[in-house]
This record gives structure tokens, C-alpha cells and sequence, in this order.
């Protein structure tokens, strides 16, 4: 995540994340979440050549000036696609394996801050939620959906027990336009006081934005891209924010590395399942000097893990 365009860059837990990833002279690494390009500067000045991903064109804009892009050959390779899609990305630029994959889950800070992107409701703005521009927005979903569609995933996504209350409330105020609009149905569906600690609209705004994104089923898809991709000794690390995209990374950091047998019931197996990498190392979170300079670094949780020589597993399904 990133600070906004008018601070400071702040990437968390940037140390930390080079630190993981080793990066060498000449490795090739993917930065499946480029943002503000923090993560990605710090690959490049340590000599790596990175390929950038991200679905938002204004984050890959930031870095049209970059010198790495004009070396020959280019240091630094951006692609607008989606990080589940990076295997055939860097097949079409001639590219079967890497030395590193790092991804950064959910929503910048850059575009936390930027009130038209409608990701929050600290200012009214239009109720999009969009990464890729290209997607049906936040507003076409909560407008055109059915109310039982709607309360599934704010309870699904958002872990919101008053869902059904919400939907019932948002399908009775359609249509919706602002983030301010939504935020107050919200609110008023879940009884909120204004002196309440924590505001109900939070869990909702996490929900819808997850929806609109398909979040959780890119991250899904990105492990096992990140698998495919990655060479033997290659370095995946995971930065996540909230409790949902860390159970997805845990879990398949947990059954790549054989802790758990044959997936599960939430991902079960087309296949057998091979090692495919060494023990994950411990979870790192943000330290206190961090946290002092960027509180956002607050629920990051960095998961990292080494690839072995095993071949890639067959991609698992939902069940």
C-alpha cells in the first residue's frame, strides 16, 4: 500500500519485503501489485529487472519516466493486467521463470486517497470502487443486484452480521450514487451512534470493494500463477491487510509446503499434491518505528516462502 499522491511514498514494510526477496543483479522479478512503485524502485536499485503489474492504469502512469524502461533491454517491463494473469503475461515477452514474486492485497492507499475512486467513505465521492476502470462499478453492482446477492457478500466479504438488515436498506434507497449516500444507509441500517467506536461502514465499503474486484479469487489465482512462474530457489512473498486474503495466503503457503494433505473443501485438488515449496517463515508484521511513520502498516502481515524444484501442481478449484 502506498501513501497518497500528495505525501510521502510510504510502501509497508519495505525492508522487510526486500529482505525476503533477496534481490540480485540481473533476477528477474515480478511486482504483481506496482501502486506507487515503492516495492518496485527499491528491486530495480538493487539491479533486478521487474515486470510491474497492476489493473490500474494511473498507478503504471507514475512510472512512464522511469529511466529502467528505456534501458536496452528495459530493466522495467509494466503490464495492465491483473497479477492472476502474469504467467501468460511474461510468456508473451518471452519469460517461462523468475527469481521473485511479491504481491501487496487490496486497496492502495493512493487510491484510499484519491476521493473520485469512491474507495472511501472519509470524503463523498462517487460510489465506484473500481481497480480496473474497465469493470462494472460499485454503484452498477448495489443498483442492479438483488438484495439477497447484496447481503451475501457484505456478509461474505465484510463479516457483516446485520447483512440482510443493510441489503434491506440499501435496495429500499436505490439508486445509489455517492460513497456518503451509502455510508449514512449504512449506518442508520445498524443503529450506529456517532459516539460508537468503530463505524459499520467500514465492514460494507471492505465487502463491496472485495465484490467489485474479485479480490479474493485473483489473490487464489495469483498463488498459483506465482507458482507456475517461480524458479527453484525463487522467493514468493505476500503482503495482506485483513483476515480474509492472510487465510488464503496461510493456507496455501501451508498446503504447497505439504503441512496440510490434498487441499480442502474450499480448494480441493484436480490433482495430486506435490512439495512445491519449502517451510514458509514466520509471519512479520510491522515494527514500532513503522507504525509510528505509517499507521497503515497497523494489519499488515508479510508470508513468505522459498520455491523447491518440485513441478507446479495442477491449479485447484472452488468447491
Amino acid at each position: 500500500m502506498t501513501a497518497s499522491a500528495s505525501s510521502p511514498h510510504i510502501p509497508v514494510l519495505l525492508a522487510e519485503v526486500v529482505d525476503a526477496l533477496q534481490p540480485q543483479p540481473g533476477e528477474l522479478i515480478v511486482d504483481g501489485t506496482f501502486g506507487a512503485g515503492g516495492y518496485t524502485r527499491a528491486l530495480l536499485k538493487a539491479g533486478a529487472t521487474v515486470h510491474a503489474f497492476d489493473r490500474d492504469p494511473t498507478a503504471l502512469e507514475l512510472a512512464r519516466g522511469w529511466p529502467e524502461l528505456a534501458e536496452n533491454p528495459p530493466r522495467l517491463v509494466l503490464h495492465r493486467r491483473a497479477f492472476a494473469e502474469m504467467a501468460d503475461a511474461l510468456a508473451q515477452h518471452g519469460v517461462g521463470q523468475v527469481q521473485g514474486v511479491v504481491l501487496d492485497i487490496g486497496v492502495s492507499s493512493m487510491q484510499l486517497d484519491q476521493v473520485e475512486r469512491g474507495f472511501s467513505f472519509a470524503n463523498d465521492g462517487p460510489l465506484d470502487m473500481r481497480m480496473d476502470p474497465d469493470l462494472p462499478s460499485a454503484a452498477d453492482f448495489l443498483n442492479e443486484a438483488g438484495e439477497g446477492e447484496i447481503a451475501d457478500v457484505i456478509y461474505q466479504y465484510g463479516e457483516e452480521r446485520q447483512s440482510r438488515r443493510i441489503a434491506r436498506a440499501i435496495v429500499a434507497a436505490r439508486p445509489l450514487q455517492t460513497t456518503g449516500e451509502l455510508a449514512r444507509i449504512v449506518r442508520k441500517a445498524t443503529g450506529h451512534k456517532p459516539h460508537d467506536k468503530k463505524d459499520p461502514a467500514t465492514r460494507t465499503f471492505q465487502a463491496i470493494r472485495i465484490h467489485v474486484n474479485a479480490e479474493l479469487e485473483q489473490l487464489r489465482l495469483a498463488l498459483f500463477e506465482a507458482e507456475r512462474v517461480l524458479a527453484p530457489g525463487g522467493r514468493l512473498v505476500v503482503v495482506s491487510f485483513h483476515s480474509l486474503e492472510d487465510r488464503i495466503v496461510k493456507r496455501f503457503l501451508r498446503d504447497a509446503s505439504g503441512q496440510v494433505g490434498g487441499g480442502s473443501r474450499h480448494l480441493p485438488l484436480k490433482g495430486p499434491s506435490p512439495t512445491t515449496f519449502d517451510k514458509p517463515s514466520r509471519a512479520v508484521r510491522a515494527g514500532d518505528a513503522e507504525l509510528a511513520r505509517n499507521p497503515r502498516a497497523r494489519s499488515a502481515i508479510l508470508r513468505a516462502a522459498t520455491r523447491n524444484d518440485e513441478p507446479a501442481r495442477e491449479e485447484m478449484i472452488d468447491g
